[in-house]
């Protein structure tokens, strides 16, 4: 603190000890206010003399608004037309024909045979027996007694009594007036056009044109076909043999299946040869040709008209009438009455009774039986069978025919359309504006306002 104190005292001194000479030297002599002219140090006005000078003037602004006005165009509309057009075509027809054809054949027979076998069957035998089975049942006995039950009940008495009552009634009054009624009615002009059509006709055009038609012949073939396969049972002989005893016994032979081939048949069929023929046939084609005419149309106007016409309505007055009428109301006493009534109820014990019943059971014993049963065999021969089908082949035609091809086209029309655009509307008003001229008080007069900046600038 003691230094800061001292070398402030030493500044103040230093400051002192300067002169005017070096005070104008600093700031290049800006610091020094001897220079300064004394006009330039009076005072320019009183601030409130030239607040009162400000006044408010008006503008004039322009504003644009934009408004919803219709209008009518016309608009094209496309209306699409059918028309059918003929198209001559040739069209292929197949029709089937049949031709008879013999073959052979071997039909098998099948023959089904019986042989008797024996068998031995155990075949069950069921018995049904009863045995006694005594058990104890507990049954119930129910009996029905009946006690005196007193209660009160409390019975209305009803009574019916009448008052008179007063009320007001508002009577409505119907009167009949018109008023005029201005009502639009459009009446309908009917007004015949013409526009041109353009629609397609055909032609027929002859030409001759070669063609080849398929044909041929049929040929007999010869065919050799082998026989069916057959099973043969073939059984070898028996032999003599010696037994340990000495004894000579006969032994069998066995049994076995052999494949033998059966002789074959000679079988004739008929092979169609095709073979291709150039033939001249006449042809059809027709040349589309475009040709124009008038089509009449009927367009329909609507006519606006303005009628005056007389409409009925009726207006209501209400009336107020005071009227009387008796009303009835019901009065309810309750009077106590005792009664008596016997209420049932039921008891219930059980008895113990020895029972006795049969129990069924079943028993089983086996019984040897010797039964003969036939068993089917089946066995086949060929039997040789001559048949005749029918061989279907298709032949080829052709046809020349008409189609009719629907075709759309689109026809245009004008039609009137009712608009909306926005339409701008500019429109002047006066804004006020607040413009101060110091020097001359009248030049913000009213008759000057319309120009304010221009009146401050030239003063």
């Amino acid at each position: 603190m003691k230094h800061a104190f001292w070398i402030s005292v030493a500044a103040g001194l230093f400051l002192v000890a300067c002169d005017g000479t070096t005070a104008e030297a600093g700031y290049c002599g800006a610091a020094n206010y001897s220079c300064c002219p004394t006009s330039c140090c009076a005072p320019s006005g009183d601030y409130c003399a030239a607040k009162s000078n400000c006044c408010t003037c008006y503008k004039q602004v322009r504003e644009v608004k934009w408004e919803k006005e219709q209008y009518t165009c016309c608009k094209t509309v496309y209306d699409t037309v059918c028309e059918k057009v003929p198209v001559q075509c040739t069209r292929n027809v197949y029709e089937t024909r049949y031709r008879d054809c013999c073959y052979t054949v071997c039909k098998p027979v099948y023959k089904t045979c019986y042989r008797d076998v024996c068998c031995t069957v155990r075949r069950p035998v069921y018995k049904t027996c009863y045995r006694d089975v005594c058990c104890k049942v507990c049954k119930p006995v129910y009996n029905t007694c009946y006690r005196d039950v007193c209660y009160t009940v409390c019975k209305p008495v009803y009574k019916t009594c009448y008052r008179d009552c007063c009320y007001t009634v508002c009577k409505p009054v119907y009167k009949t007036c018109y008023r005029d009624v201005c009502c639009t009615t459009y009446k309908r002009v009917c007004e015949t056009k013409y526009r041109d059509c353009c629609y397609t006709v055909c032609k027929p055009v002859t030409e001759t044109k070669t063609i080849d038609v398929c044909c041929g012949e049929w040929k007999t073939v010869t065919e050799h076909c082998p026989g069916p396969v057959v099973c043969k049972c073939v059984c070898d002989p028996g032999t003599w043999e010696t037994n340990c005893c000495g004894c000579c016994i006969y032994k069998p032979g066995c049994c076995r299946m052999v494949k033998q081939q059966c002789p074959g048949t000679t079988v004739c069929r008929k092979v169609w040869c095709p073979k291709t023929v150039k033939k001249t046939v006449c042809c059809t084609r027709y040349v589309t040709e475009t040709k124009h005419r008038r089509v009449p149309y009927t367009c329909v106007k609507c006519i606006p008209c303005t009628t005056t016409k007389k409409v009925p309505y009726t207006t209501c007055s209400y009336v107020r009438e005071c009227k009387t009428r008796r009303v009835p109301y019901t009065t309810c006493t309750m009077v106590r009455q005792c009664c008596h009534k016997k209420v049932p109820y039921r008891t219930c014990r059980m008895v113990t009774e020895c029972i006795t019943k049969k129990v069924p059971y079943t028993t089983c014993t086996y019984k040897c039986e010797c039964i003969t049963k036939k068993v089917p065999y089946t066995t086949c021969h060929h039997v040789k069978q001559t048949c005749t089908r029918k061989v279907p082949y298709r032949v080829c035609k052709q046809v020349c025919e008409t189609k009719y091809v629907t075709r759309r086209k689109c026809v245009p029309r004008q039609v009137q359309v009712t608009c909306t655009r926005c339409v701008p509307r500019v429109t002047c008003k006066m804004v006020p504006v607040q413009v101060c001229c110091p020097a001359d008080p009248g030049c913000c007069a009213p008759s000057n306002c319309a120009a304010p900046q221009t009146c401050c600038e030239s003063k």
